[in-house]
């Protein structure tokens, strides 16, 4: 027996919470499509997403440590895949649209520099007197402009609730296609940032210890690594092993998804939003960690800063990101015919500025420092 897109349709309506969106809620998307028959309107975005050349090329493209650090280092794609798996399990859990808050995840990261988040303070940097440069704000770029793959329309067409959960900077003047953007984001979308948040709390750690930039010793004094590790004792696992790492890992995340779970459940309770729009209309977030557990993942938060992001051998990457970011946007600058033909073709709309930013974010590691080594030693050295 079939299911149609009126059955799932009539299953969302019987299992989603009163505040979850629906897609029989959607505002649309800005091109009209038929509907599909088989799949709703956020299950053909999340489809939409991971076919897109923005989605591919996070393979390449830095997490923390550069993409041939270490084959079992994370890659922004793997970041992404984790977070959305994440994402999906807070949604299911909370009675909220799973396939609205997993593309949400999916499609955060899209407008990532290459080099990490050390690429994107050098392209914000080289943006500075041309409107600056977010990478939220270029993951909607990405896909509303820069994805070429439709006959009628530059972009991919995603929905609006997909699109405008991409966006976190709001204030009162904040809009998206015309449409008065509500103080907080769809519940959905909370998750996706929380989710996003969690993920690379508890993966960063994994990373760092896989790498060796930090030890369990360094970590013993961290409150939450000690309850994670407590956890794994319990278990007959001595410190120091590989198993040991590898599960106090895991029991790292899986409390802090519980907790997310548990919190964000019991603001839910309290306040009972009777609609999404009553959620976004709240003067805070529902979706959160416990006051508990948000000090101890600030605690975390500001060791891996002091120990891990800024670590003498990733601070480098600083430099190396900046020498071929700014190389790079001067070379396109000047000599615009360098960049692909459809860049180019935005130039007269966006701006010279604008349009090599969106062609040096859309690069992966690997190809940004291919185009690097070919214009370095070239005459455009002095530039």
């Amino acid at each position: 027996m079939l299911r149609s897109l009126n059955d799932q349709l009539a299953r969302e309506d019987s299992d989603l919470a009163g505040y979850a969106i629906k897609n029989t809620q959607t505002h649309g998307r800005r091109f009209q499509e038929p509907s599909h028959p088989f799949r709703t309107d956020f299950q053909r975005d999340r489809d939409r997403v991971l076919h897109s050349r923005a989605f591919r090329r996070l393979e390449y493209k830095t997490q923390v440590f550069l993409n041939d650090s270490g084959d079992h280092l994370r890659t922004r794609l793997t970041h992404t895949i984790e977070v959305a798996a994440i994402c999906r399990t807070i949604a299911r859990a909370l009675h909220l649209n799973e396939d609205l808050a997993e593309t949400i995840a999916l499609a955060h990261d899209l407008g990532h520099t290459p080099f990490g988040h050390a690429g994107e303070r050098a392209m914000n940097r080289l943006m500075t007197e041309h409107g600056g440069f977010d990478h939220n704000d270029q993951a909607l770029r990405v896909i509303d402009i820069l994805e070429i793959k439709y006959p009628e329309y530059d972009g991919i067409n995603l929905s609006w609730e997909v699109r405008s959960g991409l966006l976190k900077h709001r204030d009162k003047s904040c809009s998206l296609d015309g449409i008065i953007l509500p103080p907080q984001p769809s519940l959905e979308s909370q998750i996706a940032d929380l989710g996003d948040d969690l993920t690379y709390y508890g993966h960063d750690v994994d990373d760092g210890l896989d790498s060796g930039l930090i030890t369990e010793d360094m970590l013993a004094g961290i409150k939450i690594w000690k309850l994670a590790a407590e956890n794994s004792r319990k278990h007959g696992l001595r410190d120091h092993t590989d198993r040991f790492r590898a599960f106090t890992v895991r029991c790292l995340i899986d409390m802090m998804v519980g907790d997310a779970i548990r919190y964000s459940h019991s603001l839910i309770k309290k306040y009972q939003p009777e609609n999404s729009d009553a959620a976004q209309n709240s003067e805070f977030k529902m979706i959160s960690f416990s006051p508990e557990f948000e000090e101890m993942t600030q605690e975390l938060r500001k060791f891996l800063y002091a120990n891990l992001y800024f670590h003498p051998k990733l601070k480098s990457l600083n430099e190396f990101s900046w020498d071929r970011m700014s190389l790079l946007f001067n070379v396109f600058i000047k000599n615009p015919e360098l960049m692909g033909h459809a860049t180019q073709d935005r130039i007269a709309h966006d701006g010279i500025h604008r349009a090599a930013a969106d062609y040096i974010a859309g690069m992966t590691d690997r190809f940004a420092s291919q185009e690097y080594l070919k214009y370095k030693d070239s005459l455009f050295s002095g530039l």
